[in-house]
């Protein structure tokens, strides 16, 4: 008799053709920061057409400043659409499972340097090159599908399972922050986030920022009367890096984070200055990010780079004189977690894993980024397991995934609902 391992197996590879057709859809579509509608619209419709109830939320703004799971934002939400598909378990007895991916991507930059172009998805051999493909569309794609190869086996689950495709994740985390403030909470939550098929162990709190410098505009045939809001820029960028080697050196006593040579990374993202290109520049603004360690306190991490830009402008005498610096928070302010060994989610990863790899371990590793598990794990408690596909290039140029590894992920996912919710005969 076939066993149930072998039924689902075999259904994932069924439909794999149909999995790939899917995200070749799914990456075709712009879903940039409030762009993201016609992409849920259409993962809304396929959640429908396989029997889940499915609604549709919108982020949740006024809750910024209020609920903890919350983060800084500048933008409007009134287009800023989740979407949840929920169905209801067969039988007792089983626990519940939330699939959480978000389906919002970050710009191509510049899409005259991709090979194709990035919202057109192009397969070249195992790979599936497009923006988003990886990170992460690939992961949602799986997770849907992995629910389909079950009752494509003639399964029901015994659990209530959940299909999140949020919004922000890229930004604030605060499409993941509505559904968790609104009850959409699990006995377990994976989600599929591109991590080369590990298990994340650990990932970094995350604080994003806006920097402002104001200069004093001058002509060039006098430019010592005036102040080049671009080099103070350059400068006191200059001064951030001394404050991350300050917080990196903090690794040594972090035992997840202590061997990974720079777990904060400050990143400047953005940048603008000026207005005319024979004019000394009056203003600069540059965007960016840093990171911190499980078990902080965002709004301290917050508070010390407050007091840190505070001394600069104090000690620096090219900032002497009014205030030249600016600072506003515009995104993630929220802390990583540490997921604890040998839990029973974990564990049946583990063996789903071994399953579809030939027996072997599942490898786990820190991810120093900000994920939307961070969410359920800190706020709510919930175990929460970030593993997905192989992907290469994410937020870069020819971003692409592995097909041949999506395969094997939706296999694992498969078996993962399957052991965890339990299972019955259709």
């Amino acid at each position: 008799m076939t066993s149930i391992n072998d039924r689902i197996l075999d259904a994932v590879d069924r439909l794999f053709d149909d999995e790939v057709r899917f995200l070749e859809k799914l990456v075709g579509f712009r879903s940039l920061r409030n762009e993201e509608a016609e992409a849920q619209d259409f993962i809304a419709e396929a959640l429908r057409q396989r029997g889940f109830s499915v609604e549709r939320l919108r982020t949740d703004g006024p809750k910024i400043g209020h609920h903890p799971a919350f983060s800084p934002a500048t933008v409007d939400y009134a287009e800023s659409w989740n979407v949840v598909g929920r169905k209801a378990a067969t039988g007792t007895g089983g626990r519940s499972l939330a699939f959480n991916s978000h389906v919002d991507i970050v710009p191509a930059g510049s899409g005259h340097r991709w090979t194709s172009p990035p919202f057109q998805p192009v397969r070249r051999g195992d790979w599936l090159h497009g923006r988003g493909a990886g990170d992460m569309k690939a992961g949602l794609a799986a997770s849907i599908f992995a629910l389909d190869a079950i009752a494509a086996a003639g399964l029901c689950l015994r659990g209530d399972v959940q299909v999140q495709s949020v919004v922000e994740e890229e930004i604030t985390g605060n499409g993941a922050a509505t559904l968790f403030s609104r009850g959409f909470i699990a006995d377990v939550v994976v989600s599929p986030e591109p991590t080369d098929e590990q298990l994340v162990r650990a990932n970094a709190g995350v604080i994003k920022f806006r920097l402002e410098t104001k200069g004093r505009p001058a002509h060039p045939r006098d430019p010592e009367s005036g102040q080049s809001a671009i080099d103070l820029m350059i400068r006191l960028i200059g001064h951030l890096r001394t404050l991350e080697r300050k917080w990196i050196g903090e690794r040594r006593d972090k035992h997840l984070f202590k061997d990974l040579p720079n777990p904060v990374a400050l990143t400047i993202g953005t940048i603008e200055g000026g207005d005319w290109i024979a004019s000394i520049p009056s203003d600069c603004t540059a965007e960016g990010r840093i990171g911190f360690y499980p078990g902080e306190d965002p709004k301290a991490r917050a508070a010390e780079f407050e007091a840190f830009l505070d001394r600069v402008q104090a000690e620096d005498p090219a900032f002497a004189g009014e205030r030249l610096v600016a600072l506003s928070w515009v995104g993630v302010m929220h802390a990583g977690y540490e997921l604890a060994e040998g839990s029973s989610a974990e564990n049946i990863l583990r063996s789903a894993h071994a399953l579809t790899h030939e027996g072997a371990d599942l490898p786990s590793y820190v991810m120093a980024c900000y994920l939307d598990a961070a969410v359920f794990a800190v706020h709510g408690n919930i175990p929460s397991l970030v593993y997905g596909p192989i992907a290469e290039n994410i937020h870069g140029i020819d971003e692409r995934v592995s097909l041949s590894s999506l395969k094997r992920v939706t296999r694992t996912l498969a078996l993962f609902a399957a052991h965890w919710c339990g299972t019955e005969e259709r």
